[in-house]
């Protein structure tokens, strides 16, 4: 691999119910998902720019996506300051398993939930 390659393109968060899922990563992080399928998959997109070399990912129903709090830990952003975010996962039923915890004044904040789905997912912020 390339030293100047991103280690991470793509994520795929694994849910059992869509709206469900989709709702509650609208509402926690204001954003928008567009919907797309393929067969025996259905994707909710994370916002991205097309050709930007820019990380993103989807919410994925299908037979081989199954959620849990074990596994991968993906960290989203929630830039510049997480504190909202964190009320908005509450507010939607989710749970805050790891209060927002500094890493270094370098780095900045880290914070771990479980989401709508049972996933275990990670926030990042610099404040």
């Amino acid at each position: 691999m390339d030293s100047n390659t991103n280690a991470l393109n793509w994520f795929e968060i694994p849910v059992t119910d869509m709206q469900r899922a989709k709702h509650f990563y609208q509402v926690v992080l204001g954003i928008h998902m567009e919907d797309m399928d393929m067969p025996g998959m259905q994707m909710a997109m994370f916002p991205y720019e097309m050709n930007s070399g820019k990380l993103s990912g989807a919410l994925v129903k299908s037979d081989y996506h199954h959620p849990s709090k074990d596994g991968v830990i993906v960290y989203l952003n929630a830039n510049p300051d997480m504190t909202e975010t964190l009320k908005r996962i509450e507010s939607e039923h989710g749970e805050v398993v790891m209060p927002k915890t500094k890493i270094s004044d370098e780095i900045g904040y880290m914070a771990f939930f479980i989401d709508s789905e049972g996933n275990r997912i990670a926030l990042h912020s610099q404040g």
